[in-house]
């Protein structure tokens, strides 16, 4: 069986109404219809698009128009005025509250140029990306509207037993608003997605475009965020997983914080405590898990556990299995004491470790990838937006080491730059001074804005020097 993550989104939103759409609830008892339940909450689920440009090496052919291979050019790139393509893409989402916070997957807007709301009744937004945790694959989007928006809200951590009817609310394939329902197949199902896999799996049909949006109850709650499919075709076969909201809940309150996760760190290896396991160290039951590494100087270094120490409870929570502790730990207080109950040699005892905030690598890889950006971001003056001779841009654009200055990205239509600089042109001069980086470029030009003069610019048209003047 191969697994498929689903790579779309959709999400349905607004109604007029700004009220809690799960306000009334249903028994949980199987429904002659979903019809009412569908009818009040589709109007907080939402399709979400969104688009990324892909960079085109400006040395591919364009082919010329009228000819037989004009239609190449999209395919290349070439002939889209901008130098490169655009990728689209489709999932779901849903509103969580009135001020217009959307949760969706990271990987349905993971690298997106632009990401799109587009409600049932067919209002869209442009939404702004406010935190994403692809360990969960939850992200958080907000919309800005001058009414309130129609919501849902998530379920209770102990809400959704095995065999209890749920519906599934979203964009499969572009199907805008599709409806299905099945029961729940399993709970803590481990995927093999990272170390806090904890889904609920059904047997509702779930599909690409699904991802993102929401698994309700009977009584209209979120019990999980549609995420995943096993299927040998792509398409679903009755096997689906999703993000269980006490999860997807405390994602989205940090990112919310945040904008971005702070999890806790013990410092411990950990393995599932199996029956022979059990039965060697004389244990009632398989619950817990049994430490296989203790970090140097860890929390747990310091709270005095040990290897092969079983661990039964945190935080006054019994453990029923190893995945279990990794999401206690995740959800802890970060510099707060946390009690944890451990079995060691037949005998139960306590301690308590003051946990530490997890140095997660991809919220590291982030933290580089955010200070590289800033000191090379993109900046827009005067209708102009350039960027930085990164080495990356320089090997993409075949530009020298020798070149100094910030080259083109894009030039407004209104601007005074436009029919003088072209996209691509480098930028080395301004007022007859050196441009050092975007940063020095917005600087320069924002000071001659300032003044409402004029400024001249030195540009170089792929080894052709020429002045220009720009006005404000």
């Amino acid at each position: 069986m191969k697994r498929f993550i689903l790579s779309t989104a959709s999400v349905l939103i607004l109604s007029t109404f700004a009220i809690p759409i799960n306000s009334v609830a249903i028994a949980h008892t199987a429904p002659d219809s979903f019809a009412e339940l569908a009818e009040r909450l589709s109007p907080a689920v939402v399709n979400i698009s969104t688009a990324q440009t892909i960079e085109i090496d400006e040395a591919l052919p364009t082919f010329p128009k009228g000819s037989p291979l004009e239609r190449f050019n999209d395919f290349f790139g070439g002939g889209s005025g901008n130098g490169g393509s655009v990728s689209k893409s489709l999932g779901s989402g849903f509103v969580i509250d009135k001020d217009g916070h959307i949760v969706t997957n990271n990987h349905v807007i993971e690298d997106a140029d632009l990401i799109e709301v587009t409600f049932p009744n067919g209002s869209t937004y442009e939404a702004t990306l406010l935190g994403r945790d692809p360990s969960t694959d939850i992200a958080l989007l907000k919309i800005e509207g001058k009414d309130d928006f129609p919501f849902v809200t998530f379920a209770g951590p102990d809400d959704g037993r095995v065999g209890e009817w749920v519906m599934a609310i979203g964009n499969p394939f572009g199907y805008n608003g599709s409806v299905s329902q099945g029961i729940i197949s399993a709970r803590n199902r481990n995927i093999g997605n990272g170390s806090y896999d904890d889904f609920i799996q059904t047997d509702v049909a779930i599909n690409k475009g699904n991802s993102g949006g929401p698994l309700f109850d009977m009584s209209g709650n979120v019990l999980g965020v549609n995420t995943a499919i096993i299927s040998p075709t792509g398409g679903s076969v009755g096997i689906s997983f999703s993000v269980p909201a006490d999860l997807a809940k405390s994602v989205v309150e940090q990112l919310q914080t945040y904008g971005e996760t702070r999890r806790g760190r013990l410092g411990v290896s950990v393995n599932p405590v199996t029956e022979d396991l059990a039965i060697s160290l004389k244990l009632k039951s398989t619950d817990g898990a049994i430490v296989t590494r203790v970090e140097k100087d860890s929390p747990a270094a310091k709270a005095g556990l040990k290897r092969n120490d079983v661990i039964t409870k945190v935080g006054g929570v019994r453990l029923e299995n190893d995945r279990r502790l990794y999401r206690l730990i995740a959800d802890a207080e970060i510099g707060k004491p946390l009690e944890i109950v451990y079995t060691r040699k037949r005998k139960q005892k306590t301690t308590e470790a003051v946990i530490e905030r997890l140095k997660e690598k991809v919220t590291k890889s982030e933290e580089d990838k955010r200070a590289e950006e800033i000191a090379n971001a993109d900046r827009v003056a005067m209708g102009v937006s350039v960027e930085a001779l990164t080495k990356e841009v320089r090997k993409k654009y075949r530009i020298s080491d020798t070149i100094k200055g910030v080259r083109v990205v894009n030039v407004s239509v209104r601007s005074d730059a436009a029919g003088k600089l072209v996209r691509g042109d480098i930028i080395e001069e301004i007022a007859f001074e050196p441009v050092e980086n975007p940063e020095s470029f917005e600087a320069a030009i924002n000071v001659a804005k300032k003044a409402g003069e004029s400024v001249t610019v030195l540009v170089n048209q792929r080894g052709n020097y020429k002045f220009y003047t720009i006005t404000p």
